[in-house]
Order: C-alpha cells, then sequence, then structure tokens
C-alpha cells in the first residue's frame, strides 16, 4: 500500500487517516499534527523519511506565489531539509492545476455564476490559482493579502497590485517567523471576527480556510447568509460553523475520504506518487493529465433550508 503522509502545524482536531484506491494502486492518507511545533515537525519528517511515499507540509507553504515569481518561505526549508528520500510537497502544484480547475468547472457547469458577482480572495499570494482565475470572471474582486495577513487594513482590487506588493514585500516576509503569518496548534481553533464589511459586500469568499475561519463574522451578524465559500480542507466542524453562519453552498476543490477532506498537499503527494516523479519533475501537464484520468471534480455541499 503506498503511503502520503501529511505533517501539518494545525491544530490536532485535524488529524485523519483514511485509505483509497487511486488508478488502481490503493493508498493510506494521513494528516497528523505537530501542534504547531516547528521542531517537532521536522523531528517528524526526519522519522518519515525513507518510510513513505510522500509527505505532505500541512499548515505551512513552500511557496508563497506572486505572478510568475516564487518566493520561498525559510522556515518550510528548513523543515524540507530533515527529509533526504521521501519527496516532500506543500500542494503547491495542485493550488496552480486542480484549484484553478474547479473555478472554471463551477462556472462551466452552472454551479456557480461568477460574473456579476463580488469576490472576496482572502489571501492571494496563497492560493494564487483560486485568485487569478476568480479575478478573470468576477465583476469585482477583493483580496485580504493585507488586510488578514499582514494587519493592514487596506483591501487590494487588482490582479497587478498583487503581483507588485509581491516583488515589494515576499522576500521579506517570506524570511519572518512562521507563526507570525498564519495561524498554528490551538490557534486555528480561535476565532476573531476581523473586516465584516467585507465578508458582507461579498457573495462568494474563497481562499485557506484556516483564514476563512478565523476572521469570519459571527453568526448573528448575518454577514454571511446565502453565501457561497470556495476553500480546502474542512472537518465537520467546519461545516457546522459555515452553516451556523447561514451559508448557502460550500465548494472544496480537494476530494473527501471518510467525510475528510484533505489538504492540497496531500492531494499534490498522492499524484507525484502515481507519477513516479518527485516535485520538482512534475509539470504543470503532468498534474493536469492525472488529475482528468482520475475524474476528479469539486466537492459541493449544499446546505439543506437555505
Amino acid at each position: 500500500m503506498r503511503r502520503v503522509v501529511s505533517v501539518s502545524l494545525g491544530s490536532k482536531k485535524g488529524d485523519k487517516t483514511a485509505t483509497a484506491t487511486f488508478l488502481g494502486e490503493e493508498f493510506e492518507v494521513s494528516r497528523v499534527s505537530c501542534g504547531g511545533d516547528l521542531e517537532k515537525a521536522a523531528e517528524m519528517i526526519r522519522d518519515l523519511d525513507g518510510k513513505v511515499d510522500a509527505i505532505g507540509l500541512g499548515g505551512i507553504d513552500r511557496y508563497l506565489v506572486a505572478g510568475n515569481r516564487k518566493y520561498a518561505i525559510r522556515d518550510a526549508e528548513r523543515m524540507m531539509r530533515y527529509a533526504r528520500q521521501t519527496p516532500v510537497v506543500d500542494g503547491s502544484g495542485i493550488k496552480d492545476t486542480l484549484e484553478r480547475e474547479a473555478i472554471l468547472y463551477l462556472q462551466d457547469n452552472g454551479i456557480f455564476d461568477f460574473r456579476g458577482k463580488n469576490a472576496l480572495v482572502v489571501c492571494a499570494v496563497d492560493r494564487f490559482g483560486t485568485g487569478e482565475t476568480i479575478y478573470n470572471l468576477a465583476k469585482a474582486t477583493v483580496f485580504g493579502d493585507l488586510m488578514f495577513n499582514v494587519g493592514a487594513p487596506i483591501p487590494v482590487r487588482s490582479w497587478g497590485a498583487i503581483q507588485l506588493l509581491g516583488r515589494i514585500l515576499l522576500p521579506v516576509v517570506t524570511r519572518l517567523p512562521f507563526k507570525w503569518l498564519y495561524p498554528t496548534g490551538d490557534k486555528q481553533d480561535k476565532i476573531t471576527p476581523k473586516h465584516e464589511k467585507y465578508f458582507r459586500w461579498a457573495d462568494v469568499i474563497a481562499g485557506d480556510y484556516k483564514i476563512i475561519g478565523r476572521f469570519m463574522p459571527p453568526p448573528e451578524s448575518g454577514a454571511m447568509a446565502g453565501k457561497t465559500v470556495i476553500t480546502n480542507t474542512l472537518t465537520e466542524q467546519d461545516k457546522e460553523n459555515l452553516k451556523a453562519r447561514g451559508v448557502s453552498m460550500v465548494v472544496t476543490s480537494t476530494f473527501e475520504l471518510d467525510g475528510r477532506n484533505f489538504g492540497t498537499n496531500v492531494v499534490e503527494g498522492v499524484l507525484i506518487t502515481l507519477a513516479g516523479k518527485r516535485p520538482e519533475e512534475m509539470t504543470r501537464e503532468d498534474y493536469l493529465e492525472l488529475i482528468r484520468k482520475l475524474e476528479w471534480k469539486p466537492t459541493v455541499y449544499r446546505f439543506a433550508g437555505l
């Protein structure tokens, strides 16, 4: 059996192991938390090295992307050095392929029409495929990179501005301790509402759920009632939190196994294992060919009564 293990900086509440068959190959996929401890994560990667088919970086990106430029996060690079044999992936290949395809699938199949809609993308340099594709389809888009990740109350309204800000800020930001940029461990379970007016303004809210879930308005505000949320990894509790806020539809680009959506790093680990290649050898066409063979489609949840 093939094994893909995600070593996650996130909360232990998201841990899960499931089995599945992809293109005739049996897989065990796991998400295991290190409680936000980077040293423990590095130790886990070292222990898994040579024993599994692929290791995923969960709760941390190797790269942030602006336009056609990639900027490596220093803490992620340090963690990856502990794997000398087993390939390590962060989901970047999926964000550039499957996540773009998911948005186009929603549009082309009449599931959600982005035309004439307002979109809030909470962090474009992380979900760059989602951000760019939505920007090209929607009436208006607000990128929350500065608001939700830097702490500056400035909405970014164009893809060109994201690329410019990326060139200016990302060389510095990626050298900072990762815990300053993104919630880790149990901090992911704390909700601190922020910038409610943009949640209220948007027809569709997209991006990393750890950012959406951390800053979304409370249920009593009604700010998310009737909205569509496009995101990634979700637990059953996450779905209940969105349902309590009146969200009408939730879409995840990744597949569901045993009631759990696994992260892009796990999906990328499955694909490079099927391809028999290391991540640096994979092309965009390699990912797209496998995605089409697997016939993966977005997972759509419509909440009853809404």
